[in-house]
């Protein structure tokens, strides 16, 4: 099992954290003088059972210089070289996990053909996994998600003969569980995985950083956030009474965090560094 940070990327500390005060969130997430914070696109393989996944695939490079220079891409090891990195190829991957079709987790999915104005499949061998509500939501497309639901990030997967529709929650491989929520964007899928006696939650962007463990603590891109609020409450419970470990996609400081009650309600316990869970 291994985690790697494909790039950083800047956004918006106010869309980040909705309606919680900057006088808050930038106690414990610093901002530039531009009010953007730094967030990271980390990526998990997991092997089991003959399966290779891969969980998302950061934006990948297919847009023009204009569409990243507003989301100020930098750091990182890439998607094919923090795979390589760990002795992988793109034709070892036999699954693409998805959590969902915004742009900052599926772009990379898929690339240019070279020479051509063409795409292909990044990861030719591998079956890509997308809740059946999430693919016909950015199918359909709405305004509020229009520059995250990209065509070219999405129709060549669905073209390829590679798509498989996940419908409910479970086990989709062996200790590899899904749990799908509504909040965010309709059919965020969030991955649950049993390693040695763990159990580790990779939580997307239902808890995008430590700093989004409070359940009021959510971004403004949420759809709905009293549904993220509810599937945060859910998750929370559970993992707490389960002991399990958070690890975080898009937190640039912190990669990984136990859970405790206190008298303000589930907060982070004790965070560490992702190798100190794999090794």
């Amino acid at each position: 099992m291994h985690l790697f940070n494909i790039a950083n990327f800047k956004v918006d500390g106010g869309a980040m954290f909705g309606v919680i005060p900057k006088v808050l969130w930038s106690r414990v997430y610093s901002s530039d003088e531009n009010n953007l914070i730094d967030l990271t696109l980390r990526s998990m393989v997991i092997e089991t059972a003959g399966h290779v996944i891969l969980i998302d695939t950061g934006w990948g490079d297919k847009q023009d210089e204009k569409f990243f220079r507003h989301v100020n891409l930098h750091g990182g090891e890439g998607l094919i070289d923090g795979l390589k990195n760990r002795g992988y190829g793109p034709e070892d991957i036999t699954d693409v996990f998805l959590t969902h079709l915004h742009a900052d987790h599926c772009g990379g999915g898929v690339k240019k053909i070279k020479g051509s104005h063409n795409y292909e499949l990044t990861f030719p061998g591998a079956t890509y996994h997308v809740s059946r509500t999430q693919w016909e939501w950015a199918a359909k497309n709405n305004l509020r998600e229009a520059d995250s639901f990209l065509e070219e990030n999405i129709l060549p997967i669905g073209n390829s003969r590679h798509l498989n529709l996940v419908e409910e929650e479970g086990e989709l491989f062996p200790g590899f569980s899904v749990m799908i929520c509504y909040g965010h964007t309709p059919g965020l899928m969030i991955p649950l995985i049993k390693y040695k006696d763990k159990t580790l939650v990779y939580t997307g962007d239902l808890i995008p950083t430590i700093a989004h463990i409070p359940l009021i603590w959510n971004m403004s891109y949420d759809i709905e956030s009293l549904k993220t609020i509810e599937e945060k409450r859910r998750l929370l419970n559970e993992a707490l009474a389960g002991g399990y470990i958070f690890v975080f996609q898009h937190d640039e400081h912190i990669e990984c965090c136990n859970l405790e009650m206190t008298p303000k309600g589930i907060r982070a316990k004790e965070k560490f560094e992702f190798k100190n869970i794999s090794s």
